[in-house]
């Protein structure tokens, strides 16, 4: 089998939408199959485009008969029940001890979507059962496609289950996240941002404004988790004062100057922000 990690950002969108044309048109795109299998993993805290764009891939993949699957796997939730009394996954939060910058460890990505998707693709896809061994013909038979682009090329890593081997199809293809807006928009009419969660240290200042200004429901979501941060300790030897700004400063503070960093990239005569 061949399956989509499904992150519902630019890139993974982008291979999304080109199985689709594959399945509609033929072999377009050589490196990406049509899938086995999409799978979205729905952190409960998504910016609200995430969701949208969710949406209109599963509705092309209904059009082209390629399965979609949406696993929950509440990050948000987790972390508001139980950071400060109980265990919770490591995030890469921005730290301040004695006036040192740091940044914490980062596990949430595989706990919560590559490890979940796993687990789906074991039980419910190729019909394991708990503790079964694995049917010597699966060992290293599946594929598992993820979609970083051709400038993260240095985040590619090697698949530690047993049943998969992971694929960058747009590392192959050398294509940028800027490629795959063009691709999306230019051909699907679709207007992407990156799929990064709310409550993701890697966001730029102006993805707090831009929310702020544009889904105030979601600031204040936001605002809450950043407050308990300010409010509580995490369950181990660490004692810093944790952020989610790289700024070092509670999302409330933030000042317009502070603000003023989006990522951007050239399409056409205009730049457009990357959703971080």
């Amino acid at each position: 089998m061949k399956i989509l990690s499904y992150g519902a950002g630019m890139q993974s969108t982008a291979l999304a939408l080109m199985a689709c044309e594959n399945a509609q048109k033929g072999t377009v795109h050589t490196k990406v199959p049509i899938y086995d299998a999409i799978i979205f993993c729905d952190l409960q805290c998504e910016p609200p485009w995430v969701y949208e764009q969710v949406d209109f891939v599963a509705a092309r993949c209904e059009e082209y008969n390629i399965p979609f699957y949406t696993l929950k796997s509440d990050l948000y939730g987790d972390y508001m029940r139980n950071f400060g009394h109980g265990r919770v996954v490591s995030i890469p939060f921005w730290s301040l001890e004695n006036g040192k910058k740091g940044k914490m460890r980062r596990h949430c990505t595989i706990d919560y979507k590559i490890a979940a998707i796993q687990r789906f693709f074991k039980y419910m896809l190729l019909g394991y059962k708990k503790y079964q061994r694995y049917h010597p013909e699966d060992i290293g038979a599946h594929e598992m496609h993820i979609g970083f682009s051709a400038e993260e090329r240095s985040r590619v890593f090697d698949s530690h289950n047993p049943l998969l081997v992971n694929k960058f199809p747009l590392t192959d293809m050398g294509m940028e996240r800027k490629d795959t807006y063009r691709y999306i928009l230019d051909e699907w009419g679709l207007d992407t941002k990156a799929s990064a969660c709310t409550i993701c240290p890697f966001h730029r200042n102006y993805f707090y404004k831009f929310i702020r200004e544009q889904y105030p429901k979601t600031y204040d979501e936001v605002i809450a988790f950043d407050n308990m941060l300010c409010e509580k300790q995490p369950m181990s030897k660490i004692r810093s004062n944790l952020y989610l700004s790289r700024s070092l400063k509670r999302i409330e503070e933030l000042t317009e100057a502070d603000c003023n960093d989006a990522e951007t990239f050239p399409y056409g005569d205009k730049l457009v922000w990357n959703g971080f």
